[in-house]
């Protein structure tokens, strides 16, 4: 099962705006995605599971994928994290 260490660079951390666009970056995929953060597992296809991490800026998440496009899915991820969620200019 790949996974990275990826870290909140966005002001306002995993809010409601930044969980959507990891759903949406994640749909085009296969594979299953999931998110941790303090012990708990969230999965990146439901917005309220990654809003329950509670997750503030600096915080660095895990994300684990499984699946046939497992890397890439990981690759885009990496990609929107390092935009900072296209939140701050």
């Amino acid at each position: 099962m790949p996974q990275r260490k990826l870290t909140l660079n966005n002001r306002r951390g995993l809010h409601a705006r930044a969980a959507t666009k990891l759903v949406q970056c994640c749909q085009p995929f296969q594979a299953r995605v999931t998110v941790s953060h303090g012990g708990r597992d969230a999965d990146a296809a439901n917005i309220m599971s990654l809003l329950m991490l509670a997750a503030p800026c600096g915080t660095e998440l895990t994300i684990s994928t499984e699946g046939e496009d497992a890397e890439a899915v990981l690759d885009a991820l990496e990609a929107l994290f390092e935009a900072r969620f296209d939140e701050d200019a």
